[in-house]
């Protein structure tokens, strides 16, 4: 399979992963041939990439993290809960806890983590998508730092709850596509405030998941809030929850920043560390992210065209990328890039 954008898409394009709702329903399943209607609600929902079957690439696997029922079990319970919520009703801390263990245990379990799926994300998930990746991104990042199975199990309770106090806000204002008003923008703001007063109430959540809702927006110059803390006055899980937010932003649809390709987030986060994050914690992170996702398209320095299909978990930055002789995927025999061992080769352009 390869990713392409969903304004490439053709009729007769058949779809290599399945699309689904905010509560873990499938809309279109993989293997589904793409109709004119099909296609037309894809951009309605506001997905700007997918994945479509290839024959030239019918052995690449692009593989996430965690297994797919996960990310949806975890989906549908996050949509419970912000009815729940909104009805004045308690969060089911026994559910989020069952659900949390899965994730941690599954990504503990893996030996080479790289982060390598590009999500695939509509306009009626938009928050719940971003609270679960940013949990999964928290995780890796934490098994990084080698933390044991409880202080994970915390990390990732208090990523998948950071954005909590959005719950409590006009979900116009947080949907908006335009640029907001300076009141808005400090109403948005209040999120982290909301968040921290709710979950440390919570006497079965520990007071670090509160305290990563109020802090991950802290940096380590004093120029983040709610509070302008600084450096170590930063509650440490908040830092890791604080880079995996603005990544996920940075390579999401429908974030309050202009949607770049992966290896120009790394690039802004590498930037970043030592001023707004510590450096061995963007370092680590950078470590388990693939610059240049499985199936992409990429112009390679030398002219040619073709598609990434494999990793180098020792160096994520270099990629395999499989070509064809012809120009935009010709007919003639393919050949394979391994850019760890073939130095003068490298990516000069992501294609859409």
């Amino acid at each position: 399979m390869r990713q392409v954008s969903v304004h490439s898409l053709t009729i007769g394009d058949v779809l290599g992963k399945t699309i689904f709702s905010s509560s873990g329903r499938i809309l279109l399943g993989k293997g589904v041939k793409l109709t004119p209607l099909f296609i037309a609600k894809l951009k309605d929902m506001g997905l700007s990439i997918l994945y479509i079957e290839d024959d030239r690439f019918d052995d690449v696997q692009v593989e996430d993290v965690i297994r797919e029922e996960h990310r949806r079990e975890a989906m549908e319970f996050l949509e419970k809960s912000t009815r729940s919520i909104q009805l004045g009703k308690n969060l089911n801390d026994s559910g989020l806890k069952n659900i949390i263990r899965k994730i941690v245990e599954e990504i503990l379990f893996k030996k080479d983590i790289l982060v390598n799926l590009m999500d695939m994300r509509s306009l009626d998930n938009q928050l719940l998508a971003h609270s679960v990746n940013v949990c999964v991104l928290s995780t890796v990042l934490g098994k990084a730092l080698l933390f044991d199975r409880e202080k994970l199990e915390t990390l990732a309770i208090g990523a998948i709850l950071h954005d909590f106090g959005m719950l409590q806000l006009d979900p116009k204002l947080i949907t908006k596509t335009g640029d907001r008003t300076p009141d808005e923008v400090e109403l948005l703001k209040t999120h982290t405030t909301l968040g921290f007063e709710y979950l440390r109430k919570r006497k079965d959540l520990n007071l670090a998941v509160a305290h990563i809702a109020f802090q991950h927006h802290e940096h380590l110059n004093g120029t983040g809030y709610p509070r302008g803390l600084k450096e170590s006055e930063i509650h440490p899980l908040a830092q890791i929850v604080g880079i995996a937010d603005l990544y996920d932003k940075f390579t999401s649809d429908h974030s309050d920043v202009e949607r770049i390709m992966p290896y120009e987030a790394c690039e802004i986060l590498m930037g970043l560390a030592g001023t707004l994050y510590p450096l061995e914690m963007i370092r680590l992170f950078l470590r388990n992210i693939a610059a240049y996702p499985t199936g992409i398209t990429v112009r390679l320095n030398n002219g040619e065209i073709g598609v990434v299909v494999d990793q180098n978990l020792s160096m994520p930055a270099r990629p395999i990328v499989r070509v064809f002789d012809e120009s935009e995927f010709g007919t003639n025999t393919m050949k394979e890039y391994n850019m760890v061992e073939k130095r003068t080769i490298f990516i000069q352009e992501v294609l859409g």
